[in-house]
């Protein structure tokens, strides 16, 4: 279970850096990397979605 807070956390972590960079630059990673409206950048915005409700379910672990 702990790796899967690791990816998690992980994947958060470069969305929020993506969104970071298009705030700053108007620079989008994933569109760059795998192009615009693909299959592939859906998966991609929807994998770190998934994470971070995941993450939010961990709110009432954190005294742990």
């Amino acid at each position: 279970m702990k790796y899967i807070h690791y990816i998690a956390l992980t994947l958060v972590i470069v969305g929020a850096l993506n969104w970071g960079l298009v705030g700053l630059f108007d620079f989008n990673i994933v569109t760059t990397l795998f192009g615009i409206h693909t299959i592939l950048s859906r998966t991609i915005y929807v994998l770190i979605g998934l994470c971070g409700v995941w993450l939010i379910s961990l709110y009432p672990r954190i005294d742990d």
